[in-house]
């Protein structure tokens, strides 16, 4: 696809999505003629967002753009290999569901009292060097939040791939701080409280820009983090259901989609976009009920190193929830043993996104499918 009024501007761009919306076409054009921008792309996923494209990527130089990452910095996916089969836990799956949802706090519920001491220890012990914003503001909530899924799209997943081997497969952010910190230097950025989400850059040289830079790090370290408390609580509640069950180390994979990074000298911001470098093991989700892949990326430079994050909406929450009823939801969901399946997630529905497989279609070029994990149990907030 191609704008004419990009064209104009004789920058590079791609846009990898067959269908988009006017709002997002709209934003794209908006960005892109930033006199800092130097290149852009939107994924084969993207639909309209805050400011940039839920999918969008854009490279700038001199400058970074807090609205051009988002507020849940760090969003991301981890995912890692079991050594048990999928026939171990089949017949499991309801009540596998059932012991992550009594262990992980999920949708608005935060870290019971007894973890607050091990979670502060953990955060203390990562790197970086976050500002007054976080230690001083935030910390409270990285407590509270961190190891937990919140809710939305965000999944705890246990799938089973090709070769039937299972995997745990986790995609959360980094919580009230990051949007904490997403609005604090969006309103800087803005220069005033009230409609800051909006075409405002920081120098990256400046203080802002260099305090933006150390707590946007740490915001990816702390959603790491979470991820990877998830990760551990899911294995081991494995442990129960299958003797022996253990994560296969050299098979874990984390990528996260909302951040920004120095490359060649500009700052490539991507906005619900995954890494893909040439090598880079990433993972893509599609819906709950298709599952994830596991995929290897090509290191495109017209996609600015970037594949989808997911599948991509067609429908707004509030559409879904319109569209889709509870029978209809629990028809779609008959091959998911552990699916959860509720009133409070009609808005997750597969019928709520594009198709995954066509998304993946549209992206040969940016990445090669590794593993096709089709979902045993799925968690949601």
């Amino acid at each position: 696809m191609k704008l004419k009024k990009i064209d104009v501007l004789d920058k590079p761009y791609q846009i990898y999505a067959e269908v988009l919306e006017s709002g997002a076409i709209d934003q794209f054009v908006d960005v892109m003629g930033q006199s800092d921008v130097r290149q852009g792309a939107l994924m084969a996923d993207a639909h309209s967002g805050y400011v940039l494209p839920i999918g969008g990527v854009v490279a700038t130089e001199g400058t970074i753009y807090p609205s051009f990452v988002g507020y849940d910095i760090g969003c991301g996916v981890c995912a890692v290999k079991v050594n048990i089969k999928k026939d171990q836990i089949w017949d499991k799956a309801a009540e596998i569901r059932d012991a992550i949802y009594a262990d992980i706090p999920v949708g608005f519920n935060k870290n019971p009292l007894e973890r607050h001491a091990r979670v502060r220890k953990l955060l203390k012990e990562l790197k970086g060097n976050p500002t007054k914003v976080i230690t001083e503001n935030l910390w409270g909530e990285a407590v509270l939040g961190c190891g937990t899924l919140g809710g939305g799209n965000h999944f705890i997943e246990i799938g089973y791939d090709e070769s039937d081997d299972v995997w745990v497969i986790v995609h959360s952010g980094s919580r009230s701080l990051g949007f904490g910190v997403g609005e604090h230097y969006m309103k800087l950025a803005a220069g005033r409280d009230r409609k800051f989400e909006g075409l405002f850059s920081l120098h990256e040289h400046s203080d802002i820009g260099k305090d933006y830079i150390n707590d946007l790090d740490f915001c990816l370290a702390y959603a790491l983090l979470s991820r990877k408390i998830m990760v551990s609580h899911t294995c081991n509640i494995l442990k129960n259901f299958v003797e022996g069950a253990e994560a296969i180390a050299d098979t874990w994979i984390n990528r996260n989609h909302n951040h920004a990074e120095k490359r060649d000298d500009v700052w490539i911001h991507r906005k619900g976009a995954t890494h893909a470098e040439l090598g880079m093991m990433g993972v893509i989700p599609g819906n709950m009920r298709d599952g994830c892949f596991i995929v290897r990326g090509k290191g495109n430079p017209e996609s600015l190193y970037s594949s989808s994050h997911g599948a991509g909406r067609v429908m707004s929450r509030a559409k879904a929830k319109e569209a889709v009823n509870l029978e209809q939801l629990t028809e779609m969901m008959k091959g998911v043993p552990g699916a959860s399946v509720r009133s409070s997630v009609i808005d997750e529905s597969p019928a709520a996104y594009k198709n995954i497989f066509e998304v993946m279609e549209l992206q040969k070029d940016l990445v090669d499918v590794v593993h096709h994990v089709k979902p045993i149990v799925n968690v949601k907030g």
